[in-house]
């Protein structure tokens, strides 16, 4: 058997890459793309949840992207919401990447950094095709490492004349200001509360961080017209607020109908959100299979719970680049 060697990104590696905020939209919107034209296979993901006595899980994801990218994935990642006491991110991930016909390990990438990203800009390419062109409010409720590119890279797309932010410790939200404010170069408003992050917005990210399910957002705040992104593990919205949506859209159906956790699990088992009430899968509408917003009036809904193609994609694009720069580390597998 020949040699086999396998590229390894760590953390340094992936920020000596420094994709571009377009480089990184462009890779995510091209894999939504593919998916909508059944170019890729994705499996829901499955959970591991470890009794170490704190709060805790790891979330396994699986998928294969055809065309250039050609590549089969499986990413690890954990989310320990208590990981702050110990002065570390809440989430770890490992990216692996592998030759669709034989199974050969081709890499390996540090996949924190890169959930965050691809987590961000999902939600922008969803805000893309799915809000009011001219929306300047933005009311976007948590913290965490994905909530930064949440709004780094809806602010590119949108430029917005006013971000609120909440989260519920004070010391965490205000460090995300502090942040945003350096670098978008634009003010950013810290909120008490929940309501005046999210009243009158144009674009709502609920990205929380709670125990249990608890109706923290008000399906009344929501402005008509506005778009609706939530996605936090415990759901954190009324019954009510599908009631509102002129469109629903997911990133993959497969996964958000069924599985423990997810934003919009109660919908799913009340029947409010189904295969019936589903407008599209947002890839089948930036493939042009299926309309985006039609018109000002519209109010819309983008649950995406994470998808394993976008994680592939982004860590391919961070592999073509590292390579061209001379970054990462060639090992000896076998």
């Amino acid at each position: 058997m020949q040699p086999i060697y396998i590229t390894y990104l760590n953390r340094f590696d992936i920020e000596a890459a420094a994709l571009s905020d377009a480089e990184i939209l462009a890779a995510i919107e091209e894999s939504l793309a593919m998916q909508g034209r059944r170019e890729t296979e994705i499996e829901p993901r499955v959970h591991l949840e470890p009794r170490a006595g704190v709060e805790g899980h790891f979330n396994v994801l699986r998928g294969w992207i055809g065309g250039e990218i050609d590549a089969a994935g499986v990413k690890v990642v954990g989310d320990f919401v208590d990981n702050y006491k110990q002065g570390l991110p809440s989430e770890f991930g490992i990216l692996n990447l592998f030759d669709p016909r034989t199974g050969t390990p081709r890499a390996v990438l540090d996949a924190s950094g890169i959930t965050d990203m691809r987590t961000g800009a999902v939600t922008a390419i969803g805000a893309k095709y799915l809000a009011r062109k001219n929306s300047k409010v933005l009311g976007h409720i948590g913290a965490r490492g994905t909530a930064y590119w949440n709004v780094r890279l809806l602010d590119s797309l949108f430029d917005f004349d006013e971000i609120r932010i909440h989260s519920r410790r004070p010391e965490s939200r205000d460090a995300f200001a502090e942040r945003l404010r350096r670098d978008l170069k634009k003010d950013v408003i810290v909120t008490e509360d929940w309501q005046s992050c999210i009243e009158g917005a144009d674009i709502v990210v609920e990205a929380s961080r709670l125990s249990e399910p608890t109706p923290m957002l008000k399906t009344e705040w929501i402005k008509p017209g506005a778009l609706v992104v939530p996605y936090g593990t415990m759901s954190a919205v009324e019954l009510s607020l599908t009631d509102i949506m002129t469109k629903m859209v997911v990133d993959d159906w497969g996964q958000c109908k069924g599985g423990k956790f997810g934003s919009l699990r109660a919908h799913v088992e009340a029947g409010k959100l189904s295969e019936q009430t589903l407008h599209a899968e947002l890839g089948q509408i930036v493939a042009g299979l299926k309309p985006a917003r039609e018109s000002e009036e519209e109010t819309n809904l983008f649950w995406h719970r994470g998808l394993s193609l976008s994680d592939i994609a982004l860590g391919h694009a961070f592999l073509k680049k590292a390579e061209s720069i001379g970054a990462g580390h060639r090992l000896r597998y076998a």
